[in-house]
């Protein structure tokens, strides 16, 4: 293998955390607006639109990761194996994104295929560019306390992407598109588009990848799977990475719900005066329409309102916390701190089973704190998992990076399946009635009991598997020392 330097630049971690905010803009939005888009936008069925969104995201996750896997790690080119995929897909994801978001009219039967066409190909793209590109923070370089710095650098810009679309795609729709939804969601995919191809096209010109099999490691498909089955580091990786997964789709689709059926809506109302919310939105909207453009179209009502506040103030200190990780994981350990923060973070979940209706100002400071610790852990689940690949390496003597990082993508999709239909499930079981203004006790407490005591499972059930993960920082420091020395032997003397 050749030699891996050491220090990553300020340069090639800003480039390729770029890549990740790129994807984001289009992942994001895929994930919280594709189904409203399809029902309310371009008038889809909603039963129709969710068979759609459904079967796709199967056909993603189980055909296209786990294909990309075993073919990106076989790619062969003068660019390295995974940086080529983010350069060949950079425009087809722009305008498979556009395409996705457009409203051509088709009749209702042609809707349904053109909606069904250009999900599958952007899931197809998106599995081509984003497998490859997680693979690639495993190579770059084999230092692990700079994969701890090149982690926080991506997941601060995923922060950035999801504050974009959680508390701004909407009302930048209404800005647009004059107030029509249709041609507000075309015009925001185009900036999106262009400005992700740029990115894309910035992170393949700064990154270079260090850690390059000899020619003779070679190994089979089936020898790639058989050592998947053997570690043990892997499979408690892909467990934690479902279980992590499943409460981020749980809670995420709850909160509209808490907000809207739990919380009171006069206090709520008098919490977004008080903060000066309102005064803020006025004022930015007379400066607006002083330079003669259109008003920021916020949502009126006060849940709306202060949920997307909710939202934006988790995002600011979960990108607060991201900025601790790589100094308490270099001192103590990825494993050790992500299990302590992850457990915190836990604790301010558990809080909103305490809180009552009235209680604004203790709801959005717990979620604060709890996205305070939560942001912590967000880089080092994914600095974990291309540690596991060099574990893998290590134990095995052959590396296939990309396969390892494809199932744990099929775990993240996994894991959001099943927090997406618990959220249902949870809803159905205690009797929740759409069609009611004024939900019942049963359903209002069974909203409560969701984003505190059920979130909290997988992530309780997370941090008990980390006292069977063994890659603590000791394992670390022995297992890049190692691997180090190999590429030492295996490069071609001068």
């Amino acid at each position: 293998m050749s030699s891996t330097a050491d220090k990553l630049s300020v340069t090639e971690k800003v480039g390729y955390s770029l890549g990740d905010l790129a994807a984001n803009l289009i992942f994001q939005t895929l994930v919280t607006f594709l189904a409203f888009f399809y029902t309310d936008v371009y008038r889809i069925p909603a039963g129709t639109a969710a068979t759609i969104i459904f079967v796709v995201g199967l056909l993603g996750a189980f055909v296209f990761t786990p294909l990309m896997g075993v073919v990106a790690d076989r790619t062969q080119t003068r660019w390295g194996k995974f940086r080529p995929w983010i350069l060949w897909t950079a425009v087809p994801f722009g305008v498979l994104a556009l395409l996705a978001f457009s409203t051509p009219d088709l009749g209702p039967q042609g809707k349904v295929a053109y909606a069904l066409a250009t999900y599958t190909l952007l899931v197809l793209v998106y599995a081509a560019n984003n497998l490859p590109y997680s693979a690639l923070s495993g190579v770059l370089t084999g230092n692990m306390g700079q994969r701890n710095s090149l982690s926080a650098y991506r997941f601060v810009a995923v922060m950035v992407a999801q504050f974009v679309i959680q508390v701004l795609l909407l009302p930048l729709v209404l800005i647009l598109g004059g107030g029509d939804k249709a041609q507000g969601f075309q015009t925001t995919m185009m900036l999106f588009a262009i400005v992700g191809t740029v990115f894309f096209l910035i992170t393949f010109l700064t990154t270079r990848e260090r850690v390059v099999p000899a020619p003779e490691q070679k190994s089979t498909i089936r020898q790639d799977l058989g050592d998947l089955g053997r570690n043990l580091p892997w499979l408690l990786m892909l467990a934690a990475t479902i279980l992590v997964f499943v409460n981020l789709a749980l809670k995420g689709g709850m909160y509209v719900y808490y907000f809207k059926y739990y919380m009171s809506e006069p206090h709520l109302a008098a919490f977004l005066q008080d903060v000066g919310f309102n005064g803020f939105i006025a004022g930015l909207n007379t400066l607006l329409t002083g330079l003669g453009l259109t008003a920021f179209q916020w949502p009126e009502d006060a849940p709306t309102s202060a949920f997307s506040l909710f939202n934006a103030g988790g995002i600011i200190l979960m990108i607060v916390g991201i900025g601790f990780s790589k100094p308490l994981a270099d001192r103590f350990g990825k494993r050790n701190v992500f299990a302590s923060a992850l457990f915190v973070s836990t604790l301010f979940l558990l809080a909103f089973r305490l809180y009552p209706p009235d209680a604004v100002g203790l709801v959005v400071a717990s979620y604060m704190l709890h996205g305070f610790s939560y942001g912590i852990t967000i880089p080092l689940l994914w600095a974990m998992v291309a540690d596991v690949a060099d574990w893998s390496e290590w134990k095995n003597h052959r590396r296939a990076t990309a396969i390892i990082f494809s199932a744990i993508l099929i775990g993240l999709k996994l894991g959001l399946s099943i927090g997406g239909a618990l959220v249902a499930g949870i809803l159905a079981h205690y009797g929740y009635d759409p069609d009611l203004a004024v939900q019942s006790p049963a359903a209002v407490h069974g909203i409560q009991l969701a984003v505190s005591v059920y979130c909290s499972i997988p992530f309780l059930l997370c941090v008990a598997l980390m006292f069977l993960y063994r890659i603590d920082k000791p394992m670390e420091v022995r297992i890049e020392q190692d691997l180090a020395a190999r590429r030492a032997a295996a490069a071609p003397s001068v």
